[in-house]
């Protein structure tokens, strides 16, 4: 159900950015990503490590659940509301152009309605109730659509748009509060002892988060205050598509941190490393493709993303799609480092890491461009995810196999050259080939685990009769 969700709400969102370029064009794509990346910013900052605290809490105390939950909700309110204030009083300090400030003005709502959802997030995650969250996501997704055609309707200006999607995000918050009280009973509740505890062992996460911030959002302030806006416009689509492709494996990473975390409290170590196993082997079968077969259809997929005018930004596109790839690992491994208390540890990896892109980060982008801003990023994902690996690996003394990566990875060679030889055919026409391909070279070298499809067949009512 959350595959089927992520890739229906992956769609919606695919042809909201496409609609939104074509309004905008690449100048007023720049001015909407350059808010977009300043309001961030804040959204980082507000997290404070809460939402995988949270997760790990009520993963090893369930009977307190609805304590723990109205605490995290009491905690996000009100540092997600001074956010609401903050982020455009110092944006009137800035030489933005009235047009930035005031969409960093009007978008401060939605960004304050994602951060506090995500604290919801974590009550499905931890019920094991997914659905709920792909359901409420679908709900703002297809409100953002409607309020977005409604926005284009009316004026092609960057406010507008951030209108409507300030009504998206609180859409999604709405019906995901509606969801979580039957889960859990939240109320504002200020629990001093418990907020100290989201403060004790949030610090190491919410630093990590601050460092991870300078890599995350920096290429784009740094691209915007360097070169002209349409370049923005153009490096802002190639990334608004890594982030749309990014929401599953952090779903996925978020799902399994109380297993995870459950399974190392307990010393159950062959369910860690079983369930670590699977995640790996199960993000590889997206990433690989991603990562190996984005070069052949790039082009294509600019196109359709913002018409003739974006289509210079298929080299950004490219190199963001590897990036993509190892974040789909790095999310995994980041939240275990949590689950199994090493946050500490990996400090001086984000700080190491957030230190060396912001160098290359000011050195590269005003010389080079959004390809500099795109390579550095790729680099800093990498190294993240294998700083990341190491230590999970270390701490948990396990060891994960890589033979069932390399079947994915050479599953993927047929699938390019599918794509390699149609270069004429129609973007889904090739889509739908490259997927056939792909999942035929998955069967024919045993690269899905017959227990996976086997068990997967029998949820379905498939499964052969003994």
């Amino acid at each position: 159900m959350q595959v089927v969700g992520k890739v229906a709400s992956t769609a919606l969102g695919f042809l909201v950015i496409a609609l939104v370029a074509r309004a905008l064009g690449p100048e007023g794509s720049g001015h909407y990503y350059t808010a977009l990346a300043y309001l961030q910013v804040f959204g980082v900052l507000a997290d404070l490590g809460l939402y995988i605290v949270l997760l790990k809490k009520l993963a090893e105390d369930p009977s307190h659940a609805d304590d723990w939950a109205s605490a995290a909700f009491t905690l996000r309110l009100i540092t997600a509301l001074s956010l609401l204030l903050i982020a455009p009083v110092t944006a009137l300090f800035t030489n933005y152009s009235g047009d930035i400030k005031i969409a960093i003005a009007i978008g401060s709502v939605s960004t304050f309605a994602v951060v506090v959802n995500q604290v919801l997030v974590g009550i499905f995650q931890r019920g094991m109730q997914m659905g709920k969250v792909v359901i409420a996501e679908l709900v703002g997704r297809l409100v953002l659509l409607g309020a977005t055609v409604l926005a284009i309707s009316i004026s092609h200006s960057v406010a507008a748009i951030m209108i409507a999607v300030g009504i998206g995000a609180l859409a999604n918050l709405g019906a995901s509060f509606w969801f979580s009280r039957r889960l859990v009973h939240i109320r504002f509740h200020w629990d001093r002892e418990r907020l100290r505890v989201f403060v004790r062992e949030g610090w190491p996460v919410a630093l990590s988060v601050a460092f991870n911030l300078i890599y995350f959002k920096a290429d784009t302030l740094i691209l915007a205050a360097t070169h002209p806006a349409s370049e923005v416009g153009l490096y802002g689509q190639a990334y608004k598509v890594l982030e749309v492709l990014v929401t599953f494996p952090a779903m996925l990473a978020g799902l399994l941190t109380p297993i995870l975390a459950s399974a190392y409290a307990l010393q159950d170590w062959g369910r860690f490393q079983f369930v670590l196993q699977r995640a790996v082997h199960g993000l590889a079968l997206l990433a690989f493709p991603l990562a190996t077969g984005t070069y052949f259809v790039a082009t294509q997929v600019m196109r359709l993303a913002g018409g003739e005018e974006f289509v210079g930004a298929a080299p950004a596109l490219t190199t963001l799609m590897i990036a993509t790839a190892a974040i789909f690992f790095g999310n995994l491994f980041t939240n275990t480092v949590v689950a199994i208390g090493a946050q500490r540890r990996m400090l001086w990896g984000y700080a190491a890491v957030a230190v060396g892109a912001l160098a290359a980060y000011l050195l590269a982008i005003p010389h080079v461009g959004m390809m500099a801003a795109a390579i550095i990023r790729v680099i800093s994902e990498i190294t993240i995810a294998a700083i990341a690996i190491l230590l999970v690996l270390r701490t948990a003394r396990i060891t994960l196999s890589l033979r069932s990566l390399g079947r994915v990875l050479l599953a993927c060679v047929p699938m390019m050259a599918g794509l390699w030889m149609t270069p004429g055919w129609p973007l889904l026409a090739r889509l739908v080939l490259a997927a056939g391909v792909y999942g035929a070279a998955l069967l024919a070298l045993r690269a899905i685990p017959h227990e996976l499809l086997g068990s997967f067949l029998q949820r379905f009512g498939y499964a052969r009769r003994d």
